[in-house]
């Protein structure tokens, strides 16, 4: 068999772009492990982007020959993650030829965060694994190793990791030290010099181990118990109270996949939209009849039905009474976009983070078709199977922070979207009725909105009307 012949029995499987732009992937599990066999559209893993987790299928047939990656390491697009052996059973060709070496020689030596560059054109896409040119190019990364060593270092290094190596003094006089992928990740969230670190490896090889005993307890400083002045009236600390606290009584997270998003488009939205925010407090005792009385409708059968179900269809309705609110501004082309249709998000909290799928075309359903994508959207977020395409495209959001016991807050925008309803806690309260102070169920709703394209007395109307449907739910017929 040629050299050419057996490479070709080995294929590469890249993380491909599983939504639209993304860069990088955590890989969360694997669904298979060295020498099983796997077929044509079988999922092999399950990888979190920074916005949903995502099951990848293989593209081809054949034989699991090496798992790029350990689970927990953040992977870029377009790093090859598992290699798969085409053509089982072929015999391997005799030394020195050794195809698969120059398969798996760099992957467990060079980790993403130390390439050069990324491929120049955009990476294979989920769907079909195609090709698509761009002209987006990433900043080359800076390395310790020139780039005309890299591949004798590379090969040296891998032997010395598979215990070839006839020289351990070679290894210890390498001024870089030997770590695999996830160690050199994990050394880097927790902010440790590899260099500092003494491995107890095999041939030098720092460990998993040797990174977290670097960890040492930072000593507790001395803060004085008075409070320090540099300047009249500038005060620098506070008496009694000590400022630092050691290490071995904090946690360290790292910063990524949903919580890291989260972060940026929250500070994008922040620093870029002006917010306005209105509250309204009012009786939704109808409302909360209602819900009970549609419980035991015959049509509402076996579908979620709860106050956030009444709620979502109220601001439906005053969306269509007032139907400005539902755009977007488009700063590069200086234009406002006027939505005729609303993508209606839903604020969910899931154990990866806070995400905001949306209910595609939420003003054409009926009740009972609200409920049931209701439904779908809550389990499928709970589930983490939320797919990217789910949480694009919103238009305008809501978010129950009264499932939290909390009456009411002052919410952030999606980026992209004009306007966000929190939801406060509905309570048993004192309220005056018909002239009579009475027990009422009671809630306080936030809308929050853009005032670049909404004005203040647009905000208003759409944040009155969908008070008034709750307090009197049969205006759902007549101003629908």
């Amino acid at each position: 068999m040629t050299q050419t012949q057996n490479a070709s029995r080995y294929r590469e499987f890249k993380l491909p772009d599983v939504g639209e732009g993304l860069t990088e992937a955590e890989i969360l599990k694997w669904y298979v492990q060295p020498g099983d066999t796997v077929t044509d559209g079988q999922v092999v893993c399950e990888v979190e982007t920074a916005k949903a987790a995502v099951e990848l299928p293989i593209p081809y047939d054949g034989v699991v020959h090496e798992l790029r990656f350990e689970e927990g390491v953040t992977v870029d697009v377009g790093t090859s993650i598992i290699v798969v052996d085409v053509a089982p059973g072929t015999a391997a060709p005799e030394a020195p030829v050794a195809a698969p070496a120059p398969v798996v020689a760099a992957a467990p030596v060079v980790a993403p965060e130390e390439e050069d560059e990324a491929p120049k054109g955009r990476q294979p896409v989920l769907v079909g694994y195609g090709v698509a040119e761009s002209s987006t190019k990433r900043r080359a990364r800076k390395t310790d190793t020139p780039a005309p060593e890299k591949a004798a270092y590379a090969a040296s290094v891998q032997a010395e990791l598979n215990g070839t190596s006839t020289s351990v003094q070679a290894v210890e006089e390498r001024t870089r030290p030997l770590a695999k992928p996830p160690v050199r990740k994990l050394a880097k969230d927790l902010g440790i010099d590899l260099a500092t670190v003494t491995p107890t490896g095999a041939h030098g090889v720092i460990t998993r181990e040797d990174v977290h005993a670097a960890v040492a307890p930072v000593a507790e400083p001395v803060v004085s118990r008075e409070t320090v002045v540099e300047a009249p009236g500038t005060a620098v600390g506070f008496a009694g109270i000590d400022t630092a606290a050691p290490a071995s009584r904090e946690t360290v997270v790292p910063i990524k996949g949903v919580r890291k998003a989260t972060a940026a488009a929250m500070v994008k939205s922040a620093f870029t939209a002006p917010h306005v925010t209105e509250f309204i407090t009012l009786d939704v005792t109808r409302t909360m009849k209602l819900v009970a009385d549609l419980k035991q409708d015959p049509d509402m059968a076996g579908l979620r039905v709860n106050p956030l179900l009444l709620i979502a269809k109220a601001l439906l309705v005053a969306i269509k009474r007032n139907p400005g609110v539902n755009a977007a501004w488009d700063e590069e082309n200086q234009v406002i976009v006027q939505k005729e249709y609303v993508n209606l998000g839903i604020a969910a909290a899931t154990p990866r983070g806070l995400i905001v799928p949306n209910i595609k075309d939420a003003q054409a359903k009926t009740l009972p078709e609200l409920a049931s994508a209701l439904g779908d959207l809550v389990s499928v977020a709970r589930e983490g199977k939320t797919s990217p395409a789910a949480m694009q495209g919103g238009t305008v959001t809501i978010t129950n922070v009264g499932v939290f016991g909390v009456d009411t807050g002052t919410p952030i925008l999606n980026p992209g979207e004009s306007a966000i309803l929190a939801v406060g806690a509905i309570k048993l309260q004192p309220w005056v009725h018909k002239g009579k102070v009475k027990a009422r169920q009671v809630t306080t709703l936030a809308l929050s909105f853009d005032h670049r394209l909404v004005d203040g007395e647009l905000g208003s109307k759409v944040l009155a009307d969908t008070a008034a449907i709750l307090e009197h739910p049969k205006r759902l017929i007549t101003w629908a």
